[in-house]
């Protein structure tokens, strides 16, 4: 069978060919019964427009690009903040017809090649998402005038707009919590400091424990569950006193709890938890963990939004969505 053209389609709905493509190209200077007329024709024909002679007539290749700078081990991995944010943006964006390019960006050469694509004209906008301190694509990116948007504050002074959530009020509750309980010495599993919620959620940590007298204990993790179970045998070896440790995302709390319990230390008896995102797992350890819930879905689509309102001319000012403190029986 011969694929249905747009002439046919005008043909069958009884209009010219512009008027046709016009309905096609989503364009509103047509009058609503000559749309319908024209979608019930696309209908009925199975008529699919050649989308690269559609990008040139509307400048749009209907593609956004979600730049994760991780390598692939990394995003496909036990960690569900990366399916979480690329399922939800991708949802997002499949709601109004447009589709994701998911791009890793973890070397320079990735970097090189992910700039290339990007400048050649096969996206319409970018999102960016895991970004470390020296990430060069924010401001290589921003020089090429393409709409980005970041997942998390940048880490670079750069003027892209952001979706993030509340880290340092997150991680303030989380350890108001631990001092409120009488916990007196308060470790932390901190994030990494190349990363703003790294260094987001240990300045939360500090300023209650500034604000109570107490002292800072820090080991550093990089947000993976053998670096949490790693960074919490150093903090016992560093002080076996320490009754409480808040810990910078659920992950490294799992092992933080694993490294607890070969220790023979009861959670919460002997030492008190509390995690960071309210990842599904953080129900189901031993004992279930208290943390902060980061509402994952909701940020990626806000991201979406915020990149709708780029191509739009709407507001693009930074959005803080609010965190929540989830007790359960670790704290």
């Amino acid at each position: 069978m011969r694929r249905p053209t747009l002439e046919a389609v005008a043909a069958r709905a009884g209009v010219s060919r512009a008027t046709a493509s016009r309905v096609v190209n989503g364009q509103t200077t047509v009058a609503p019964h000559i749309r319908d007329a024209v979608q019930r024709a696309i209908d009925e024909l199975g008529y699919v427009p050649n989308s690269a002679a559609r990008s040139l007539v509307t400048q749009r290749t209907d593609s956004v690009a979600l730049v994760v700078s991780e390598p692939g081990t990394r995003v496909f991995s036990e960690d569900p903040l990366f399916s979480t944010a690329i399922r939800s943006a991708s949802m997002e964006l499949e709601a109004i017809n447009k589709q994701v390019v998911l791009m890793l960006a973890s070397s320079p050469k990735s970097h090189a090649r992910v700039e290339r694509y990007i400048s050649g004209g096969h996206v319409d906008g970018v999102m960016l998402l895991s970004m470390h301190g020296a990430d060069p694509l924010p401001s290589a990116l921003s020089r090429l005038r393409v709409p980005v948007v970041s997942y998390g504050r940048p880490a670079v002074p750069v003027d892209i707009p952001f979706v993030d959530n509340d880290n340092v009020g997150g991680a303030e509750a989380g350890v108001r919590h631990l001092v409120e309980a009488g916990r007196r010495r308060i470790a932390t599993i901190a994030g990494p400091q190349d990363m703003i919620a790294g260094q987001d959620r240990l300045t939360g940590y500090r300023n209650i424990l500034r604000d109570s007298d107490r002292r800072s204990i820090v080991a550093v993790g990089d947000f993976t569950r053998e670096s949490g179970a790693v960074a919490m045998r150093q903090l016992l070896g560093d002080d076996p006193g320490l009754d409480a440790v808040f810990v910078a995302n659920d992950l490294m709390a799992v092992g933080a709890l694993q490294s607890l319990r070969q220790a023979g230390r009861r959670v919460p008896d002997d030492v008190a938890v509390v995690g960071f995102d309210d990842i599904e797992a953080a129900k189901y350890t031993e004992p279930p963990l208290t943390t902060l819930r980061h509402p994952v879905t909701e940020q990626a689509a806000a991201m979406v939004r915020l990149l709708l309102n780029l191509f739009e001319g709407g507001p693009t000012d930074p959005i803080i969505l609010p965190t929540e403190l989830v007790v359960r029986e670790s704290a």
